[in-house]
């Protein structure tokens, strides 16, 4: 809600939650995002607990759903049933059924569907890809990606602790530097991964993406750091001609290393990845662009390569994408 209100050209008409105790409270925010509001003025925002109500009731462009992952995909399709475009949080949902079945109800209305992948908008992941695209500074030789941080517990009824509804840490953190991998390389020929476990889920994965080639690609994310770590994210992309460095614990948290030069921080877009996310889905469904820089195919593709990864690190083998 804090993203969306700040986006010019855009009115907030209504909020659904189903709990009265959470939508009663929606003025203090609760989440893992910095630079949240100590408060937020919904008076004159109205106020549903039944979606379809909800839908029936306004005349609504599009719905941004925010709901624990195993409620994604039915809202997801009701709302497009409805007629009105779609900004689904990631993961895209729990299963490949679900995914499918979005994706037919997309196809059905004829209005958007969008998963919310941040990264692919995140400024310093943006120009990263563009560098890389641009071939200024030859090919990329090796990459490795990550997430860490401790097992959240900010979440309504500690959904995400929860595999049932969350996915897990694979499906709900991991996936956002698989997803990244994804956009820059495509699908791999396959994926081999490693796991730690806790409490019977996988708190801890290391996977190697292999693209048929000389190329080390790989990524690593956690729920296993204690509290006082915080939070990290990062990469370390090497190229033929240059090394691009990422750390948000770092100042400056974004390099550019090269073969002939000193390390210098590249220009990148103002804002962080869900303003430019919310952006780029606003201009999507009012036509003013056909850039395809997510399409719900490669959600569900990305759901499909963390189902291999988990295969692969259960079954101790390298498991191949069909």
């Amino acid at each position: 809600f804090a993203n969306w209100s700040r986006c010019e050209g855009i009115e907030i008409a209504a909020i659904c939650e189903q709990n009265p105790d959470i939508l009663n409270h929606l003025d203090k925010p609760v989440g893992n995002i910095d630079g949240l509001p100590d408060a937020i003025d919904l008076s004159q925002i109205k106020r549903y607990t039944d979606l379809s109500e909800m839908l029936a009731s306004e005349r609504l462009d599009a719905v941004s759903i925010t709901l624990p992952t195993h409620l994604h995909a039915a809202s997801s399709i009701q709302a497009l049933d409805a007629g009105v475009h779609v900004l689904c949080e990631k993961p895209m949902a729990l299963t490949l059924d679900e995914c499918d079945r979005m994706i037919a109800a997309a196809g059905r209305s004829g209005k958007h569907l969008m998963i919310g992948h941040c990264i692919r908008f995140w400024p310093e992941y943006v120009k990263a890809r563009e560098l890389i695209d641009s071939g200024q500074y030859g090919d990329v030789l090796a990459a490795s990606f990550r997430r860490l941080t401790a097992a959240p517990t900010w979440s309504s009824d500690n959904w995400l602790a929860d595999d049932r509804r969350s996915g897990g840490m694979p499906l709900d953190l991991h996936i956002h530097d698989t997803d990244f991998i994804h956009y820059l390389f495509g699908l791999p020929a396959a994926v081999c991964s490693h796991a730690a476990l806790k409490d019977g889920g996988i708190a801890h994965i290391q996977t190697h993406y292999d693209y048929g080639d000389n190329r080390a690609i790989g990524a690593e994310a956690s729920w296993l750091a204690t509290p006082s770590f915080g939070f990290q994210m990062g990469f370390e992309i090497m190229l033929e001609q240059a090394t691009l460095v990422y750390d948000c614990t770092r100042q400056p948290a974004f390099r550019l290393c090269p073969a002939d030069g000193q390390p210098f921080t590249p220009p990148t877009a103002d804002g962080d990845g869900y303003a430019q996310e919310i952006a780029y889905f606003t201009a999507l469904i009012q036509g003013k662009t056909t850039a395809q820089v997510l399409t719900p195919a490669q959600s569900r593709d990305s759901v499909r390569l963390i189902e291999a990864e988990r295969r692969s690190a259960a079954e101790g083998r390298r498991i191949e994408i069909q």
